[in-house]
């Protein structure tokens, strides 16, 4: 379980990136991150694995505050997938993957059967690909790999920043049905960030959306469609436009 109570986090110069923000994200679940550029989503990834810190507040991880613990362990026990994949590009694919293991002190039999297990899970060929470097590979390829990274130490929790945003849209939405394919088997506690209304809406079981800093609303993609909570919240999921739409073809 995630929780992040009354969070305000204030850059050098006084940007203030979160105002107010109370999230509860329960265990197992997927929670989409929506909202314009600017509101903080980003952000609030970074206050759950502590690359950033709440100047007011607190962030709690398993029952933990994140601040009483060792913040580099924390980020170990967390996988975090962002735009692009963030592969390192001096390293090829198969020890891309086995970074957190090989840091976790895995011998090379375990990382070596975990790797194997991956990329049969994801889709890729380890024979073919395994030795590759992240330049070589396609847009789509890097993302699986990226993932099979965040989650190569099985993790409880994944970060997700917009792991998709640069792909094409075919690509965009194979990846999309095998990511939520995979975590319906994984069952993992994974915080999505996104831009896309459908794709929150594809892939999260809550839906939290954010304006200027602060949760607007939240609730699954069913009660945030039925009942937005403020003009701001229809506009942005352009159900105002729908509705005035449906009331002209009348």
């Amino acid at each position: 379980m995630i929780e992040l109570r009354a969070v305000t986090k204030i850059y050098p110069g006084g940007h203030v990136a979160l105002r107010e923000l109370t999230l509860r994200v329960a265990a197992g679940t997927t929670v989409a991150l929506l909202g314009p550029s600017g509101c903080g989503k980003t952000t609030t990834l970074k206050l759950i694995n502590r690359l950033v810190s709440p100047t007011a507040g607190e962030v709690w991880v398993d029952g933990s505050n994140v601040r009483d613990g060792d913040a580099v362990t924390l980020r170990r026990h967390i996988g975090y997938v962002v735009q692009e994949a963030g592969l390192f590009p001096h390293l090829t694919v198969r020890d891309n993957v086995e970074v957190v293991p090989r840091l976790l002190g895995w011998s090379a039999e375990r990382r070596r059967a975990r790797t194997e297990e991956l990329f049969a899970l994801l889709g890729l060929e380890l024979a073919a690909q395994g030795a590759r470097y992240p330049a070589e590979l396609s847009g789509g390829q890097k993302q699986r790999v990226g993932l099979a990274r965040a989650i190569a130490a099985d993790p409880p929790i994944l970060l997700m920043d917009e792991p998709f945003a640069a792909l094409d849209p075919l690509t965009r939405r194979r990846l999309q049905i095998e990511f939520r394919d995979l975590n319906a088997r994984l069952r993992k506690t994974v915080v999505f960030v996104t831009h896309d209304i459908e794709e929150a809406f594809r892939l999260g079981d809550q839906v939290a959306v954010l304006s200027a800093g602060s949760l607007v609303q939240m609730g699954t993609p069913e009660e945030i469609r039925a009942a937005p909570v403020s003009e701001f919240v229809a506009s942005f999921l352009g159900l105002i436009k729908a509705e005035r739409s449906a009331i002209g073809a009348e």
